[in-house]
């Protein structure tokens, strides 16, 4: 029985997913979300990427594996700079 109980915590565990949200000032158009949302999409673990132009917000959600630092670098390859706001654990 115990085996079957640390089973089941491993496998919830391994499909906990984060959410962060990130301030990307200088997306002034539709064509910056997307250019900051396929940066991000890019990388493995990447579950969910949306950007809302009006807020300069990108909300993120990825699995355990993805690290904030992945994401800012991938911001940054698109000559944005990102800072990271909030980041809570996914409620599956």
């Amino acid at each position: 029985m115990k085996i079957l109980v640390l089973f089941f915590m491993l496998l919830c565990s391994s499909f906990a997913s984060k959410i962060s949200v990130f301030k990307v000032e200088g997306m002034h158009c539709p064509l910056c979300t997307t250019a900051v949302k396929k940066a991000i999409n890019e990388l493995n673990g990447i579950e969910k990427v949306s950007a809302r132009l009006n807020t300069k917000e990108v909300t993120v959600i990825y699995d355990e594996k993805v690290k904030i630092e992945d994401i800012l670098k991938a911001i940054k390859t698109t000559s944005y700079e990102g800072v990271e706001i909030s980041t809570k654990q996914s409620s599956n």
